[in-house]
């Protein structure tokens, strides 16, 4: 029978009040690891500060791709209207931005939706359809009423033993070694 050797993805400690989980968040980003992660069962307001995450870079794909959506709507109908099949109605412009608002408006928001849904898949790592976290027997729990935090093994200051007494010192109880 062959034995496939697992590779040691992180560690993992459980924390039970929201306050025990945002302060040991803070002191593990004061501790210098970049590469850990906290699950809880509902949002934490500040959370995201604790653990030193910044401001996400999508609203920018939404408006780059909003912006390409006007510049499209505008060169298509400046194309249609102006150069492929020019035709004077009433004696007004071959074209204007005016009467083809409407095709602006529908390519900026769809291409506004297509910005932020790719970016969603290119800064989130989509698609993920496993994660070793998920194999852990107390991520249920995670969903109800227990805080974890995530500290990976791919963290430049990631030591099992190191890490594991780091864990331990912050009041996490039952750490446990995730492996792939």
């Amino acid at each position: 029978m062959d034995t496939v050797e697992k590779k040691i993805f992180g560690l993992v400690a459980a924390f039970k009040t929201t306050p025990a989980v945002y302060h040991a968040a803070e002191k593990v980003r004061d501790a210098g690891f970049k590469k850990w992660d906290v699950f809880t069962p509902f949002p934490v307001h500040g959370l995201d500060h604790a653990m030193g995450v910044k401001r996400s870079t999508l609203p920018r794909m939404t408006l780059c791709g909003g912006l390409l959506g006007f510049m499209t709507g505008c060169l298509m109908t400046w194309y249609m209207n102006a150069y492929d099949y020019p035709l004077i109605v009433g004696g007004k412009p071959f074209w204007s931005p005016i009467f083809p608002f409407p095709v602006h408006y529908e390519l900026t928001i769809l291409f506004a939706a297509f910005g932020t849904f790719f970016g969603m898949f290119i800064y989130n790592g989509l698609p993920r359809h496993h994660h070793p976290i998920f194999d852990h027997p107390r991520f249920a729990s995670a969903m109800d009423d227990t805080f974890l935090v995530l500290i990976e093994a791919e963290d430049p200051h990631f030591d099992a033993e190191k890490t594991h007494s780091f864990l331990s010192g912050l009041g996490g109880q039952d750490i446990t070694l995730i492996e792939q």
